[in-house]
């Protein structure tokens, strides 16, 4: 039970019985697709799939913001403290271990600890800018104003591949007086647009590639066949075939210039099928669904079942001049409401707006929404794939 609020004193309870989903596929002989085979569209491949070996990278980095009015880290965070001091022992300057002025008592309440994080574009050289997202690593409440000193910024193999330095722009704000606060948006986190410079490339030489790999973003087999065919068509001779779902692979003629071939395979129109799927959120009571979806012929029942339990508390008073004593009781009152059942039909040809709008006719919420999906799902009237986030 979820404790809701509080009544004269005492309690209240509340416990809710999501309604119960029945379906029954329908028996109807001859079950054709309910609505025309949709027709294949149009994509080219730099759209629908990637060349393998041509990828960003993550960057990461621990660094310091200063220039803050106050909004910084607390005394009781420890790192940007220890850092300022390692900042400072590399420009020369010696902190001293005790005393008044030793680092237990340094205030940093304009600076804060922070991440920074990047993406590392493929072909990068160095010199070449990037944009980059600072945020706090501490008990910071505000970035704004603050100025990002230099900070390396690493690979996953944990080389040093650009530097990162700049003034913050903020989304949001966040103003406090007199005990009072405004907050818009998050204003722990910031961006430095420019910000990065490239120190160091990544390692990839097209002049070194033999075989020109296409990655699908979506595995499927069609596809992947279609566009091998497609492939071949541009390029005038079979040099491009499937390998599986995924990959498609095309071999490169000796001394062949690998970019004006990438530029030929991405500038290809494939015909691709998108998969039919339902998104839902139930976090957030967010339903989204594909226009490719089919639905089977299908009959729900949806009905639902509250029970309150309200929990009060009351103070019984003796009569004066009696030897009675005051003493605490406690009632005890349930409540139950069971809904009436919303019946709905969908027959043969039925769409998802006929869905929709029957949902909204019965006035289902967007959770009940999600509780029908899934059980549609589970009773194979929902011919897409279900992906919950």
């Amino acid at each position: 039970m979820r404790e809701l609020g509080g009544v004269s004193g005492g309690r209240h309870f509340g416990v809710a019985c999501r309604g119960w989903v029945l379906l029954w596929a329908s028996l109807a002989v001859g079950t054709a697709a309910l609505s025309a085979a949709t027709a294949p569209q149009l994509a080219r491949v730099k759209d629908v799939a990637t060349i393998e070996g041509i990828r960003d990278n993550q960057l990461v980095g621990y660094g310091l913001v200063v220039g803050l009015r106050g909004t910084g880290d607390s005394s009781q965070t420890v790192f940007p403290a220890q850092t300022l001091i390692s900042a400072l022992e590399r420009m020369g300057i010696t902190v001293p271990q005790t005393g008044s002025n030793s680092a237990s008592n340094m205030q940093v309440k304009n600076m804060a600890a922070v991440f920074v994080v990047a993406t590392l574009a493929p072909f990068s050289r160095p010199g070449n800018r990037m944009d980059i997202t600072v945020s706090s690593a501490g008990d910071a409440r505000s970035l704004e104003g603050g100025i990002l000193l230099m900070t390396p910024l690493y690979g996953p193999d944990g080389q040093i591949y650009a530097q990162a330095q700049g003034a913050l722009v903020l989304g949001g704000y966040m103003a406090s007086a007199g005990g009072n606060t405004k907050q818009v948006n998050h204003p722990t986190t910031a961006r430095v647009p420019g910000g990065g410079l490239v120190e160091r490339p990544v390692p990839f030489d097209l002049k070194q590639m033999h075989m020109v790999s296409v990655l699908l973003n979506d595995a499927d087999f069609h596809t992947a066949e279609r566009m091998a065919n497609s492939i071949d068509k541009a390029l005038g001779s079979a040099r491009a075939h499937a390998v599986d779902s995924r990959r498609v692979e095309i071999s490169a003629k000796p001394d062949e210039d690998m970019a004006a071939l990438l530029d030929q395979v991405e500038a290809v129109e494939v015909e691709v099928y998108p998969r039919a799927r339902v998104v839902v959120n139930e976090r957030t009571g967010t339903v989204v669904i594909g226009g490719t979806v089919r639905l089977q012929a299908v009959s729900i029942l949806h009905g639902g079942l509250s029970v309150n339990v309200i929990s009060e508390t009351l103070v019984s008073q003796p009569n004066p001049g009696s030897a009675g004593t005051t003493q605490v009781v406690q009632q005890t009152t349930v409540q139950a409401q069971d809904k009436p059942v919303n019946r709905i039909d969908l027959k043969e040809g039925a769409t998802v707006e006929d869905l929709v709008q029957e949902l909204q006719r019965t006035g289902a919420g967007a959770r009940d929404v999600i509780s029908i999906l899934q059980a549609m799902k589970e009773a194979g009237a929902l011919e897409a794939d279900l992906e919950v986030l």
